[in-house]
């Protein structure tokens, strides 16, 4: 991945978790890592454990930001998400309800971004 990439992937990430803040939600973590892949953020919504992926374009040429969360990497952002409960001692015992959300950031050159927040995106496939 580009610096460039890298750079437009981290702002849209800090723009969401402000975006999702600014809604009532508490960020548990940020770019949760596991040998499987990542999941950009984890957020508490009351009782509601909300794993989200966050995809960020300069435009829609290749299709909106959203599509790009394909079922392939849907499953993948379930099996991490399970690997997150397991790690996450307390909340496993909980056994919290959860959700998958998806925030699509558009952000072209010169441009204020357009941001869409896309609850319950998918269901877990685990």
């Amino acid at each position: 991945m580009t610096r460039q990439r890298q750079t437009l992937g981290g702002a849209g990430e800090d723009l969401a978790a402000r975006h999702l803040e600014s809604k009532g939600y508490r960020i548990l973590a940020r770019r949760y890592r596991t040998r499987l892949g990542e999941i950009d953020l984890v957020a508490a919504a009351g009782d509601l454990l909300v794993f989200i992926e966050v995809k960020t374009r300069r435009g829609t040429r290749l299709g909106t930001p959203g599509e790009a969360v394909h079922p392939l990497k849907q499953a993948r952002l379930s099996k991490v998400a399970a690997l997150f409960l397991a790690d996450q001692a307390a909340l496993a015992r909980r056994e919290p309800s959860c959700r998958f959300d998806v925030v699509a950031i558009v952000w072209r050159e010169g441009q204020s971004p357009q941001l869409e927040h896309i609850e319950d995106a998918f269901r877990p496939s685990i």
